[in-house]
């Protein structure tokens, strides 16, 4: 008789996965982190896929929709310090859209990740290979993902000064009535 096992099997890593979705194109980016996923990680992995973007579409604006989490909402001082660098260095405007709280089943990445779950179940996620392995091997509507591990550190906590963010608000137009789930981020040359 053979005893079942009750718990994961011990992993070489753990992952941490953060999406990007362009819905006019059904194109699925995965990043995975063996560190955290915080703003700095967020950032980062949209600068990895800027140059791509940049190419061949090359956009004035770029609208992000977003979960409002911890790491991402509107007035994490890190997320929207990097978002402010992140367009002055590129010359493009960024639209920030929030989802409101409870209504994941309105977000696109969503159900992707539903595929991704039904793609890998029952297998045994004990390395990073078969992690992003299986990653690349799901589709959705007929296009497999980009899947990267993303090197490096991420610490959490890190902030901007009350003063330093009161500088930044000065460059961000929050919408009226919404300042909290929608906001324009212009590109500035300097700030």
């Amino acid at each position: 008789m053979t005893q079942a096992a009750d718990h994961d099997f011990a992993p070489d890593s753990v992952l941490k996965l953060f999406g990007i979705y362009l819905p006019e194109f059904d194109e699925n980016y995965m990043y995975f982190s063996e560190s955290n996923v915080t703003a700095d990680f967020m950032v980062d992995s949209l600068e990895d896929l800027w140059p791509s973007i940049k190419q061949r579409i090359n956009p004035h604006t770029i609208v992000i929709n977003a979960d409002n989490g911890p790491e991402n909402s509107s007035r994490r001082t890190q997320f929207i310090n990097r978002l402010v660098d992140f367009g002055a260095n590129e010359s493009v405007n960024i639209s920030l859209v929030y989802y409101p709280p409870y209504h994941s089943k309105y977000n696109p990445v969503e159900r992707v990740w539903g595929v991704l779950e039904k793609h890998w179940n029952g297998q045994i996620l004990d390395s990073v290979e078969k992690v992003l392995g299986l990653c690349r091997t799901m589709s959705w509507n007929g296009n497999s993902p980009v899947v990267k591990l993303i090197a490096g550190i991420y610490e959490k906590g890190v902030t901007l000064t009350k003063k330093a963010m009161d500088k930044l608000e000065t460059l961000l137009d929050r919408i009226p009535g919404i300042e909290k789930w929608a906001l324009d981020i212009p590109c500035y040359e300097e700030y």
